[in-house]
């Protein structure tokens, strides 16, 4: 077991002056569950006291869902009326508040608001995944991806463990093509540093989708492959073993026919990461390719998302990737000119 007592101390400092930027006097809400790891919450508040800012934290009872399934176990009103006048939050909730109505509400109407989502963060990913990342030149690396990305007019994504899946890229300007490179120093919704996620043109997503590498909720880290079959982007048929079946019974049970839709496509590029399980880290394995269902938010489809009753990831690891039929990326390996290179230089070769 890995303490990481001075690491995480310069994690947290790089939390608090690298990616937030906190000023002197303002206010830092910290929200936390009790699956939480408090020396990362304890680590980052006292980064945030150090800098003059006034850190504040809320411990959670974990809710028995994500999103807005959390919503009937969270002080609502509460919880909500906090996040309406603070001007950073980062989330270390293991049972995620993303798309829950305290978050919904804060984004919409806290315009000052700078979240960032760090859900299930310990010790180790911690100091992984933030304190030891370059993030120049990871947002040099991303930034070209999504450009790459965004000029694509149809996208073809296939794994060792079976996937074939084909889609066009949405001209909608709605349609949005979100950049997590970690910062959170202005206002709006950021990530953990490496992806880049989109909505593809919901209608011409077709072929076979698998996860291999975890399905968080409700599955954790999969034992083996869970197979779905894709039409216009709706799931209409589920295949595997035992995690399938847990899988395809929890997506039934909310009785929404939104949950049985693609909600998002996500690049997953820190060169930190590895699949633990933690749906946070496990989207950022080097060279896979995660596909979220269900609730679709409003940084992905403005103004307002598309809504449903939860949202859940789903991981493809190793992915092979052509974009309008150039392969950029073999089995997990960048293979395009530039971005090989930056990835060398991030130790990713």
């Amino acid at each position: 077991m890995f303490l990481y007592e001075y690491e995480l101390g310069k994690a947290g400092d790089t939390i608090v002056r690298e990616l937030f930027k906190l000023k002197a006097g303002e206010t830092f809400v910290i929200t936390a569950d009790t699956e939480s790891d408090a020396r990362v919450v304890d680590a980052t508040a006292r980064a945030a006291f150090a800098v003059g800012a006034k850190p504040m934290v809320i411990w959670l009872a974990s809710p028995l869902g994500v999103g807005k399934a959390a919503d009937p176990m969270l002080p609502v009103e509460a919880l909500t009326a906090v996040l309406k006048e603070t001007d950073a939050w980062i989330e270390f909730n293991n049972e995620w508040l993303l798309y829950s109505t305290p978050y919904d509400i804060a984004t919409k109407e806290n315009k000052k608001l700078r979240y960032l989502n760090a859900c299930g963060t310990n010790p180790d990913l911690m100091v992984r995944c933030i304190g030891r990342v370059n993030y120049p030149l990871l947002g040099e690396f991303l930034e070209r991806l999504r450009g790459m990305t965004m000029s694509a007019k149809h996208m073809r994504l296939t794994t060792p463990a079976g996937q074939d899946l084909e889609f066009d890229n949405s001209s909608d300007p709605n349609h949005l093509y979100t950049l997590a490179k970690g910062y959170a120093d202005k206002p709006g919704s950021h990530m953990l540093a490496g992806q880049i996620s989109w909505t593809p043109d919901l209608e011409s997503i077709n072929g076979s989708l698998v996860f291999d590498g975890s399905i968080v909720p409700p599955c954790g880290k999969l034992d083996e492959p869970v197979r779905l079959t894709i039409k216009k982007s709706k799931v209409i048929k589920i295949e595997g073993g035992s995690q399938a079946r847990e899988f395809e019974v929890w997506l039934n049970s909310f009785n929404d026919p939104g949950m049985l839709r693609l909600a998002h496509a996500s690049w997953g590029f820190n060169p930190g990461a590895k699949l633990t399980g933690d749906i946070v880290e496990d989207e950022r394995v080097w060279g896979c390719t995660e596909w979220g269902l269900g609730n679709i938010g409003p940084t992905l489809i403005a103004p307002d998302g598309v809504p449903a009753a939860s949202h859940t990831d789903g991981i493809c690891l190793n992915t092979s990737a052509w974009l309008d039929g150039k392969l950029i990326l073999d089995k997990g390996r960048v293979v395009e000119g530039e971005l090989a290179r930056l990835a060398k230089e991030l130790g990713k070769a």
